[in-house]
């Protein structure tokens, strides 16, 4: 029997389970299609780092010390492929806009890193991309890329060789109310612990339909690799930095590991079935993808699509994370809501839910069920 059965091996679980075998806990690590499996949100090919996050500073902080773990992790990984590019990241707005303000104030008064950028030096640093109407950028230097499917894979590789039990399987849900001992897998596996964890994404609220069927929402989200020219280098990881156009509402990562320039939309798709939902991209998407690239790479505004994917964002209505006990049974917690922000937290959220656990942590208001609403109204980006 292990002293703690996590249901999830996306960035949060995997993660937590790192953090409780660390602690000295036995742990099990269950995950219904495998570390770093495509149809999971932890499972695309990369994920931006950085600190903004207008005035929710909880936020920066967790993005701070998640760096020091992944960036611990690539250190640690033998694989001789990089889980972590520190290319920086650069924010596009225009000026007078409050999100961006607001997160220039909160970075400055915590003193986070961030430069300043006017335009005729956006211009000369960064001559492939096209920002005249941004007359002063924010350039968040320890910012960077993390390698999702990979980092997810090794962590989870990582915990396997210290002892954590890693296994495939579905996990149906607990008995209705009270303690539970054992938690049951779809192949009638049973799995006996003290402490249950549901860090399953996407998933949570098919497995606590009538607690979170309404709390938390999966919409349908594309990302698309679009090819840089042959021996064109501008728009790698060493010449672009990831970048974030908040009020086009776009965001992307540079050419790495000759994958493409990755674009991303950041506006909430339609809901979405992990297990069922379709993820070829659709026209349209790649139209919005092509037209922004037009506007502000002009350089691959005919660049041919070399990839592209469907996930998925498990919104909460505000955006903040799920993390407490379910109300029914004290020994269950709630992992999720990484609401497309996420990933980069998984370190800090591992740490978190540990320390939460083990009773050490004082909780966050923040991430409380009862502050989960019902009615999307993102205020976290």
């Amino acid at each position: 029997m292990s002293d703690v059965v996590v249901i999830g091996a996306g960035a949060f679980g995997a993660w937590t389970a790192h953090h409780l075998s660390r602690a000295g806990a036995r742990v099990t690590l269950v995950e219904a299609y495998g570390p770093g499996h495509s149809r999971s949100s932890s499972g695309d090919e990369s994920r931006i780092l950085r600190y903004g996050y207008g005035t929710d500073e909880i936020y920066s902080r967790f993005a701070r010390r998640s760096r020091e773990q992944w960036r611990e992790l690539d250190e640690r990984n033998n694989s001789g492929l990089s889980l972590w590019h520190p290319c920086g990241v650069l924010w596009l707005a225009p000026d007078g806009d409050a999100y961006v303000a607001d997160t220039r104030a909160t970075l400055q008064r915590g003193g986070y890193p961030l430069e300043l950028i006017d335009n005729a030096t956006l211009r000369a640093r960064y001559p492939q991309l096209n920002a005249a109407d941004v007359s002063r950028a924010m350039l968040e230097p320890e910012g960077g890329v993390i390698m999702a499917r990979r980092s997810i894979q090794a962590l989870a590789s990582e915990l396997s060789h210290a002892g954590v039990l890693v296994i495939r399987g579905r996990a149906l849900k607990p008995a209705p109310h009270g303690r539970v001992s054992s938690l049951q897998l779809i192949d009638g596996t049973t799995l006996g612990g003290d402490t249950f964890v549901f860090a399953c994404g996407a998933w949570l609220p098919a497995v606590f339909p009538e607690l979170l069927g309404q709390r938390i929402m999966p919409t349908r989200q594309v990302v698309m690799f679009f090819g840089t020219g042959a021996g064109d280098d501008r728009f790698s990881a060493t010449r672009t930095p990831a970048w974030i156009d908040f009020v086009s509402g776009i965001y992307g990562i540079p050419d790495l590991e000759g994958r493409g320039l990755k674009v991303g939309i950041d506006a909430h798709g339609a809901p979405f079935d992990p297990d069922t939902g379709d993820r070829i991209v659709d026209a349209t998407s790649i139209e919005t993808a092509r037209a922004w690239l037009r506007r502000r790479f002009p350089g691959m505004g005919d660049a041919p699509l070399v990839e592209s994917r469907v996930c998925q964002y498990e919104n909460t209505a505000t955006g903040d994370f799920l993390i407490d006990r379910h109300p029914d049974h004290e020994n269950v917690w709630l992992v999720g809501g990484g609401s497309g922000h996420g990933f980069k937290h998984g370190p800090a959220v591992g740490e978190y839910v540990a320390g939460r656990i083990a009773g050490d942590t004082a909780p966050e208001g923040t991430f409380a069920l009862a502050t989960k609403g019902t009615v999307p109204g993102r205020a976290v980006y």
